[in-house]
């Protein structure tokens, strides 16, 4: 059934959904912050900054005013920087319509409160909507996506109506969409994946190969799950496609932003000069410094990412970086897992 449908923040992703909604027959109004943007993806059927060479559906409008991308829209996904959710939510709250299906697609946590995206969301819409609020995750690199390259995502949520409502809005015969009850998982998965395919990224420009990176995605999802863990996720969570499927496609496509930001840093790069280079938000860097933060505080060791934080924030070297990994104690390999012997 074809339905109004929002989707806000036109980067790669938001911009990817609002073509997967318009496959699927729905109106779909994108918002764009710059109104000079807006005008351009209305105009020339094009978002060049994100994912230029791509036509865009004649289904998907344009707009730089929040009132009018959401008024009237039976279904509202947030495809925004972390940074910049609790702003755009806030400005959103009032304007959505009370029975409104709201999915977020960001991956990533609030930097100064340490709180996931569903959290933040949940403090600034009506609590009736937050209950019934899903989140869509898994890999997916939006410049496949736009291409209706064969993709495969989660959506979760504490409210079965809202994950079959989701499903339904965003399956398509190239984007299948399956179901999760754990969205403290999904979130976790999501978020901390770009922390290691950061590393995934400096492992490959120091020159390391695929024992190195094998080591790597295989010991980050070992510390990904423990803090999940103690955050109240379902451990299968992180064997599936929102963990171990968005950990792999994240570490190893060229299309991963985290992957290139960490390379260009395994080459010698300051830190500064990648991201100016990137000129897009790299979700990796902000998560690196809140999951340190989180390890910190909930008491969970979590190696690789104290080491990303030395790498990007304290002026340790990569290398580093490796010998101190490389240097550690001796360990049983599941014993972090609760399997002890």
């Amino acid at each position: 059934m074809s339905m109004q449908v929002a989707v806000i923040g036109a980067g790669t992703w938001g911009t990817a959904l609002a073509s997967v909604c318009a496959d699927n027959a729905h109106q779909v109004t994108l918002w764009v912050r710059d109104p000079r943007a807006a005008e351009e993806i209305q105009t020339t059927r094009a978002n060049e900054k994100y994912l230029p060479g791509v036509t865009l559906s004649p289904a998907i409008a344009a707009t730089s005013d929040l009132t009018e991308a959401v008024s009237g829209r039976k279904a509202v996904i947030l495809a925004l920087p972390s940074h910049a959710m609790r702003e755009v939510v806030r400005r959103l709250a009032d304007l959505l319509e009370p029975d409104v299906l709201l999915i977020h697609a960001t991956k990533g946590f609030e930097l100064e409160s340490l709180k996931r995206m569903s959290e933040v969301i949940r403090e600034e819409v009506p609590a009736a909507i937050g209950e019934r609020l899903a989140v869509l995750t898994g890999p997916s690199h939006a410049e496949e996506v736009i291409l209706r390259s064969p993709t495969t995502v989660v959506v979760a949520s504490d409210c079965e109506k809202s994950m079959l409502a989701a499903q339904d809005l965003l399956m398509t015969p190239y984007f299948r969409v399956y179901t999760n009850a754990d969205m403290i998982g999904a979130e976790i998965a999501g978020a901390l994946k770009n922390i290691i395919a950061l590393g995934a990224g400096l492992s490959d420009g120091l020159g390391f190969g695929d024992n190195a990176k094998a080591a790597l995605l295989t010991r980050g999802l070992a510390e990904i799950t423990r803090l999940g863990i103690k955050l109240g996720a379902s451990p299968m969570t992180f064997l599936g496609l929102a963990g171990v499927g968005d950990l792999i496609v994240t570490c190893t496509s060229k299309h991963s932003r985290n992957w290139r930001a960490g390379y260009m840093l395994g080459q010698g790069m300051p830190l500064d000069d990648v991201l100016r280079q990137m000129g897009m938000v790299v979700e990796g860097v902000r998560t690196t410094h809140a999951a340190e933060k989180l390890a910190r505080r909930e008491g969970v060791d979590m190696p690789i990412t104290r080491t990303i934080y030395g790498i990007l924030f304290e002026g340790k070297s990569p290398r580093q970086g490796v010998e101190e990994l490389m240097g550690r104690d001796r360990r049983f390999e599941m014993g972090d897992l609760g399997f002890n012997r």
